[in-house]
């Protein structure tokens, strides 16, 4: 086994422990931009394993699926903060409708 290939593994496991820690934050979270952040974060984590994951298999075939997530968890956190921020995440003005 590679040096290299240890330190994928521990920074595997040192991502697993750190999303259970964030999950709970998601679930016991004081308030809701707390969750938020920590889902965010989960999003963040997760792109991360499955970049480590690529690395460790020698393959390339993940990236597309590290895109996706990515996209997804920007998507996610923009829709939350607009909610957060309006109470609704589409708004719509009727008095400027034609």
């Amino acid at each position: 086994m590679h040096w290299l290939d240890i330190l994928i593994y521990i920074s595997l496991a040192i991502l697993v422990i750190a999303m259970l820690f964030m999950l709970y934050r998601v679930v016991k979270g004081p308030t809701t931009p707390d969750r938020v952040i920590a889902l965010d974060s989960i999003g963040i984590a997760l792109i991360s394993v499955v970049a480590l994951l690529s690395i460790l298999l020698d393959t390339t075939m993940f990236f597309e699926v590290i895109l996706l997530l990515s996209i997804l968890a920007f998507i996610g956190t923009v829709a939350f903060s607009k909610y957060l921020e309006r109470g609704a995440i589409i708004h719509h003005d009727r008095d400027n409708d034609l």
